[in-house]
């Protein structure tokens, strides 16, 4: 996992982890990161956007350099 994202990674964690989700329903971190459920805190929702935004990010990133040196090979 990249560093950039890490910090992010580990706070979703956290606030999953301390969510009713884990808590009451002992539900996994991994379960519950995908669930759109009552239970999971705004704070969590927000985290994980901001998250899956960083990821999606990277992708992006390495999308654009593998097309850029693909171009660059046909010449």
């Amino acid at each position: 996992m990249s560093k950039s994202c890490k910090g992010l990674a580990m706070e979703l964690v956290k606030c999953l982890s301390e969510s009713d989700c884990v808590k009451v329903e002992k539900r996994s971190v991994r379960e519950c990161a995908g669930e759109k459920s009552p239970c999971i805190p705004s704070e969590c929702v927000g985290l994980r956007e901001t998250y899956f935004n960083c990821k999606r990010g990277q992708v992006c990133s390495i999308l654009l350099i593998c097309h850029v040196c693909y171009l660059d090979e046909d010449f």
